[in-house]
């Protein structure tokens, strides 16, 4: 692509990191106050983990990122939720967000 939307309206907050959740890269969600945990399949998501350490986890809640995806997503605003493995997945009851680019196993998205 020749385009780059690397920092487009980035925003990016730090949550305690549920016992469970030990990688970046992966949708997660509200557990408990301040808290946040990995998604289970078909989980809504409120954003996508940056890092842990320490306790701690850097989530990103808006702006584009680059997620690992179970299969090409549509192209403009597609409706997505956690998929299996700690990816993201097209469902029809999931929240509607902006697709920039996709291919089979990742994709660019505007949260």
């Amino acid at each position: 692509m020749n385009v780059n939307f690397n920092g487009y309206g980035e925003n990016v907050a730090t949550f305690i990191a549920d016992s469970a959740l030990t990688e970046a890269g992966v949708p997660v969600k509200i557990s408990a106050d301040g808290t946040v945990a990995k998604c289970a399949s078909g989980d809504l998501f409120c954003g996508i983990c940056l890092g842990v350490r320490d306790g701690y986890a850097t989530v990103q809640l808006s702006g584009y990122t680059r997620v690992n995806t179970s299969a090409k997503l549509a192209l403009g605003y597609t409706k997505v939720a956690a998929g299996a493995s700690g990816k993201v997945a097209a469902n029809e009851s999931g929240r509607a967000l902006l697709v920039v680019d996709s291919a089979t196993t990742e994709a660019g998205i505007i949260l």
